[in-house]
Formats: C-alpha cells, sequence, structure tokens
C-alpha cells in the first residue's frame, strides 16, 4: 500500500542523496537505528486494541462468559504503557540525531561561508543568507526526522491494523486496502504542485529576515529620515507576499486532505455495507466485524490527516536539495591544488596587463601595467568609481582579474596559498567592521600567541594608550556589536593596532581617515605614519594632503592609470590630472 510514497520518495531524492547525507549520519547511525527501530513496536502495538475486541465480541458479547478475556483490559492498559514510553524515546531520540546533523552541517555550511568570494555576498542580502545556511537546515533535519518517525509509525501500525483486517476477513480487507491506495494517490502530485511555489516562499522569508536586519542595522537612519512610514509599507509588502505565496500553497495542496477524507469514508461505508451483508450470510462473527471496524478506523484516520504532514515532508527534502547544492558549490576563489606557500616578500609586485569587470562586458580596470618595489609607499587617486579599491582588491584576491597577471617576486598570485598570501597583507579600510566582545577581542582576533609587551607596543603604536587608560575596564571593555560604542576615531586606531598585530609586510589603506574630522585624523595619521614603517604600503586617498610623502602616486580615471609620479613630478607636469585635483581640493 505504500508503493506509491516509496516512489515518492525516490524522485524526492531521498534515496539519490543518501550518500550525500551518510557522512552527516554516520556518527550517529546507532541512535538514528533505534530510533527507527522503536517505531515497529509504536506502530505495532495499534494493532492489540483492534485484535481484542474480536475474542471479547465472541466471548464476552455473544456467549456471555468471561474466560481468558478477562485479562484483555489489562493487556491493554500494559501495551498503551509501553507504547508512551517507547513513543517519548524514539522521539528523544530523533531530536537528539536530528540537533546534532543539523549542528554538523551548520559547521560545514559556516566554514564554507566563510571562504566565499567577496563577489558571492554582493549579489546576495543577508535574509538569505541566514535563510539559506540556518533555516534550511533547520527544517531539513528536525523536519525530516520528526516527521521520517510519524511516518515508519504509521508505516508499521498500518503493516499490523492491515494484518488484522485480513485475519478478520480477506474479502473485507481487499476493499479496504484498494480504498487506501486510492485515497494516497494525490500524495504523488504534491512535488509538482508546490515546487516553484516553494522556491518563491523561500524567497519572500528571506526577505522579511532581511527587513528586520536593516532595520536592526540602520536604527539610526530610519529615526533620524523618519523613515518609519517608508521601511514599514516596505515591511507590510514582504509581508504580503508571504502571505500569498502561504495561500497559494494551501490552493494547490489543501484540497489533498479534505478529498482523502472523503474517500476514506466511502471505504468505511462501503465496508460497513458488505460486512453487514457477510454477517447476515453467516460469513464472519460479530466479533470480527467489530475487530475489523476497530482496525480499519485505526488505520483510516491518520491517512485522512496524512497529507499536511506529506507536505512537511516534501519541503523539508526539498530543503535538503537546497542545503546539499550549497555543500556542493565550491568557492570561486581558493588554493589551486599544488600551490606555492608565500614566506616571504623580497623584491617587488607587479601588475601585468590586468583586466577586470564585475558583470561581462562591463570593463573596471583595463590593461593596468604597475610595478611596485618592496617598501615602496604607492598611492591611488582620481575620481570616484574609477577604480582604485578594485585595484587593491585583486591582490589579496578578494577577486580574481578577468584577465592579465598579479605577481610577487615572480610568482603568479592564483598560483600561491590563498592563506598564505592573505597572512601577509594588513589592510584598514574606511569603515572598519569591529566584532562584539571587548577591544583587546578586536585587537587580536583570535591569536593566543602574542606577548603583552607586543600587545603593549601597538596599543602604543596606534596611539590608543590614552584612550585604553581612561577607560575603567581598560582592554577588556566591551564594544558592543559592530563597536556601536566607539568613535570612528577610535574604530580606526583599533583597527591599525591589530594590523599591528599581524605585522604583515604588505599594508593597504583604504581611505583610512576620509571619515574622521580634522582633529581625530591627525591622531589617526600618526598611527598609520606608525605603521607604514618599513613596509610596502598601497594608499586609496580622496584627500590629496594625506599622499603627498609617497613614493609614488597613481591617478586611476574610468578603470586606466594616467598618471604616474611623485608629488612634485605631477605638480610641474603640464596640464596634470592631479595637479588640476590637488588645486581644486587646496581652493
Amino acid at each position: 500500500m505504500f508503493a506509491k510514497l516509496v516512489d515518492k520518495f525516490n524522485s524526492l531524492y531521498l534515496v539519490k542523496n543518501y550518500r550525500k547525507i551518510l557522512p552527516f549520519v554516520r556518527p550517529y547511525l546507532g541512535r538514528a537505528l533505534l530510533a527507527l527501530l522503536i517505531t515497529i513496536p509504536i506502530g505495532g502495538m495499534d494493532a492489540v486494541i483492534a485484535w481484542s475486541l474480536k475474542p471479547y465480541m465472541d466471548v464476552v458479547m455473544i456467549q456471555q462468559q468471561s474466560g481468558y478475556t478477562a485479562y484483555l483490559p489489562l493487556l491493554i492498559i500494559v501495551f498503551s504503557l509501553l507504547q508512551s514510553l517507547l513513543n517519548y524515546l524514539a522521539t528523544y531520540m530523533n531530536t537528539w540525531v536530528g540537533q546534532k546533523i543539523g549542528m554538523d552541517i551548520k559547521m560545514v555550511l559556516f566554514d564554507k561561508l566563510m571562504k566565499y568570494h567577496a563577489a558571492f555576498f554582493d549579489r546576495r542580502n543577508s535574509g538569505d543568507i541566514l535563510f539559506r545556511f540556518n533555516s534550511d537546515v533547520d527544517l531539513a533535519c528536525s523536519g525530516l526526522l520528526s516527521n521520517l518517525k510519524l511516518f515508519t509509525t504509521r508505516f508499521f501500525s498500518s503493516l499490523s491494523l492491515i494484518a488484522v483486517l485480513f485475519y478478520n476477513s480477506w474479502q473485507l480487507a481487499v476493499v479496504a486496502v484498494v480504498i487506501l491506495l486510492v485515497a494516497l494517490y494525490p500524495l504523488t502530485t504534491v512535488r509538482r504542485k508546490i515546487k516553484t511555489l516553494m522556491d518563491k516562499t523561500v524567497f519572500s522569508s528571506a526577505a522579511v529576515i532581511t527587513n528586520y536586519n536593516e532595520t536592526f542595522s540602520g536604527n539610526r537612519i530610519i529615526s533620524s529620515y523618519n523613515l518609519y512610514e517608508y521601511q514599514g509599507n516596505k515591511f507590510r509588502k514582504t509581508l504580503r507576499a508571504v502571505f500569498h505565496f502561504g495561500m497559494k500553497m494551501v490552493q494547490r495542496t489543501g484540497m489533498m486532505s479534505p478529498m482523502m477524507h472523503f474517500i476514506v469514508s466511502l471505504g468505511i461505508a462501503g465496508v460497513i455495507w458488505f460486512g453487514s451483508y457477510l454477517i447476515v450470510h453467516q460469513q464472519m462473527t460479530a466479533g470480527n466485524f467489530v475487530s475489523f471496524i476497530t482496525a480499519l478506523i485505526m488505520l483510516y484516520n491518520p491517512i485522512k490527516a496524512i497529507g499536511n504532514s506529506f507536505n512537511q515532508v516534501q519541503m523539508s527534502l526539498m530543503a535538503i536539495e537546497r542545503v546539499f547544492d550549497l555543500l556542493e558549490t565550491r568557492p570561486a576563489i581558493m588554493s589551486k591544488p599544488g600551490a606555492v606557500k608565500l614566506n616571504q616578500v623580497k623584491n617587488e609586485i607587479n601588475y601585468k596587463d590586468v583586466c577586470f569587470e564585475y558583470n561581462k562586458g562591463h570593463p573596471v580596470l583595463k590593461h593596468i601595467n604597475l610595478k611596485i618595489k618592496v617598501g615602496e609607499t604607492i598611492a591611488f587617486v582620481g575620481n570616484s568609481g574609477g577604480g582604485k579599491t578594485t585595484l587593491v582588491n585583486l591582490l589579496p584576491r578578494f577577486y580574481d582579474l578577468t584577465s592579465g597577471a598579479i605577481t610577487i617576486d615572480g610568482v603568479d598570485i592564483r598560483d600561491m596559498e590563498l592563506e598564505s598570501l592573505r597572512d601577509k597583507i594588513a589592510i584598514v579600510f574606511q569603515d572598519n567592521f569591529l566584532f562584539s566582545g571587548t577591544i583587546l577581542d578586536n585587537i587580536l582576533l583570535g591569536r593566543t600567541d602574542v606577548p603583552q609587551q607586543q600587545i603593549d607596543e601597538a596599543i602604543k603604536h596606534a596611539c590608543l594608550e590614552e584612550f585604553i587608560k581612561s577607560l575603567d575596564q581598560g582592554l577588556n571593555t566591551q564594544i558592543g556589536e559592530r563597536g556601536v560604542l566607539l568613535s570612528g576615531g577610535q574604530k580606526q586606531r583599533i583597527a591599525i593596532a591589530r594590523a599591528f598585530i599581524k605585522n604583515a609586510p604588505i599594508v593597504i589603506l583604504d581611505e583610512a581617515t576620509s571619515a574622521l574630522d580634522n582633529k581625530s585624523e591627525a591622531v589617526v595619521q600618526q598611527a598609520i605614519d606608525n605603521l607604514m614603517q618599513d613596509r610596502t604600503v598601497f594608499i586609496i586617498a580622496h584627500r590629496l594632503s594625506t599622499v603627498k610623502n609617497a613614493d609614488k602616486i597613481v591617478v586611476v580615471n574610468y578603470g586606466e592609470l594616467v598618471e604616474m609620479g611623485t608629488h612634485e613630478e605631477l605638480l610641474a607636469k603640464e596640464n596634470s590630472i592631479y595637479g588640476s585635483l590637488y588645486t581644486t581640493q587646496l581652493k
């Protein structure tokens, strides 16, 4: 009778994907199998009540004797108690296994998420990430296992009840089983009906999470611009989409349970009619009939509601597919087999005919050729959106160039171990991300091998001493999520201190002072000057006063290098773009 369900599970890739699931299930296979095995007696005991009614009816009700049937109520109580205990144990073990598998999958996905390249995050919102990397795992693991327990229990319960049916009357049993198969047929259409709709539901649910995240992160913008109505309307629109897709789901699948209920009712009516005929013609006893009807109702009642549970199973299986899509996706930027380790930067960094585009057919960098000697400070200036940040973001391989090559001491960075490459580069951004925790946590970033003397020197060179001393908790002061309790200059100096701790030979300063006031800029600039000592430095700056002392200034306009030289050389050049920019800023 469950052949249709088995075929459906096959079509939903449960069998196809078992090799992918197995590595996550294997550590808990014993408990998982035990949880499933427990469902056999749980389901089988349903038949005890139905079976016991035959002797009770024939002996007590018809013959008006008690005999061994006096023990039947006690037997039912014992079996019900045992069934309840086993049910609790199966639920506990299923939940334990599901939670463990979910934790393992989430850790693998989280490790993968951290290693995705920047373009992956550029094209996705936070709600989509949270839903696909977290909620889908919960739905896939806990939802599938709990429903699997339900279905296996129903399966063995159905087998035992069908055995009771055939024990009492094979003629009625054939009718009942045929009706049962007809009632289960609508389940074979579930996946086709909800597949596209489920994808849209996931998208709209992710948008809800994004709205919450944006409201949390942008609460000050919402308040200062009085965006309550605007943001509220966006959220209402998203909720209406979720409601719309939810109602579409009901339209497409909501009739299954009522339809199954109607078919089952027809089956019960047919069995009562045919059973009455068999009793009248003395082809079965009243006890047989009562036992049969009880078993049939116990078999049919769960079937009437199985449509809703089966929908949940479909959603869990689709979530599994989405999870495995993520697990099978390889990060676009990673170390290639046989990559060489970058131990030190000895001579030069060379951009050779470098081209790059975020979207195909829209070049951002065009045939960049640039050589930077070790120990040089090179500054990039030019129009906003001209490609300055992109140019330096290619060096640590946040993105991979479209064509050309970037080499360090003659070795293409794509042939280097990614971790060793990034280990040699320290970056101070315009808006540095700080993690929730203490100031010390954000300076060390997980390192436990840094001596106190080195920490003190980093704090001193980053001009943080006076600020740290003014705090009651010093370095152990909590800074809040994203460092909301700190000023912009304080955040920048913490970022510079972490760069000192990293002690990388290459430093990238991405407009590190452009968002600061003059007083904060002066302090941060002193910290930056300390950081630049004896290192190869890339500076991106709008304020040209901060790059006058660079060994080489490169003007980048619309993806091309249009000028290059020292501050004095570029000012002396006739019709110099740099000179025009510098004069304009002075005015």
